[in-house]
């Protein structure tokens, strides 16, 4: 693992889903003290259940999208755990990676 003088190591984590599934996750993140996160959509393709193409079909909601956070190593936990409740009955993936910030106390 690499270590970078003067930068805080903190927990990214990335939320692939339905676009009607965005104000929970949304929730999720925020209820488990992350200070903000970054709302991508219309994000395209391929998995496990086939092709899905970027453009907007009729609203927001019949797309995917992806919800990016950073907190606190502390917090990841809480949030990996309501994540993996969220998708026991939905379509989606995550990703956890070790990230670095320069300013840590915009994540607190």
């Amino acid at each position: 693992m690499t270590s970078f003088p003067d930068l805080t190591p903190m927990a990214k984590i990335e939320v692939v889903i339905d676009g009607a599934d965005e104000a929970a996750v949304r929730d999720l993140f925020l209820g488990a003290g992350a200070s903000g996160y970054t709302a991508v959509t219309g994000v395209s393709g391929f998995g496990h259940h086939g092709q899905h193409q970027g453009r907007l079909l009729f609203n927001d909601r019949a797309s995917l999208s992806m919800l990016i956070t950073v907190v606190p190593m502390e917090h990841a936990g809480s949030v990996i755990a309501g994540i993996r409740r969220l998708l026991e009955n939905r379509h989606g993936v995550f990703f956890v990676t070790e990230t670095y910030v320069s300013r840590p106390d915009y994540f607190a």
